[in-house]
């Protein structure tokens, strides 16, 4: 139940950041340290997983939102995939907000995903500097900016393993409140307390 009432909570996120005008919402929803969660759990999670994406599919295109999956997700039930894979192919003309959901995730092997496609691209004779902008090509987010804001729930008060290398400059606001019971007025209460630490 408590995973179902996350889904609302994905939903109310989603919503609320793209009549907002963000340019993009990023989403923790399964790391790859998941997996030695008990096995009926992960079947639930990636079980609701499906169902979100097969049932928010066209609203995304209604609302001019682009699906993007972030993490080695391909790595997922060929069920899960496939759901993924015409979530993506639906929205991808869609030119409002990016939303990326970070699945199979984890920012250690973003990077080392990234160092190992700057690898093969150089044994294929794509030589390019090793500098910063070169890696940020490389990672899952490439082409989205930074995000401004980490927000960390349950009063969590580490990162997770999330977006290391694009979190570097990011603000964090922490909040008690757990994910499933996370909310439209949460994210409102977010943003203004860190517009307000700007004014």
């Amino acid at each position: 139940e408590g995973h179902r009432a996350g889904v609302a909570s994905v939903r109310e996120a989603v919503e609320t950041s793209a009549r907002l005008g963000l340019q993009a919402l990023t989403l923790y929803a399964f790391s790859v340290e998941n997996w030695k969660r008990p096995r009926f759990e992960v079947w639930t999670l990636m079980n609701l997983l499906k169902e979100y994406v097969r049932k928010e599919r066209q609203a995304l295109v209604d609302n001019d939102i682009r699906f993007n999956v972030l993490g080695r997700w391909r790595e997922l039930d060929p069920s899960v995939v496939r759901e993924l894979e015409a979530t993506l192919e639906a929205t991808s003309g869609c030119r409002g907000m990016s939303f990326n959901i970070a699945l199979n995730y984890s920012g250690r092997c973003e990077i080392v995903d990234a160092c190992r496609s700057i690898v093969a691209d150089w044994a294929a004779g794509k030589r390019a500097d090793i500098d910063e902008e070169t890696i940020g090509r490389y990672l899952y987010t490439s082409g989205q900016p930074d995000p401004d804001l980490m927000i960390r729930t349950s009063g969590e008060l580490r990162v997770s393993n999330f977006l290391l290398w694009q979190i570097a400059y990011s603000e964090i606001w922490v909040t008690q409140t757990l994910w499933p019971d996370f909310r439209r007025r949460d994210l409102y209460e977010a943003i203004l307390e860190i517009g307000r630490a700007h004014v």
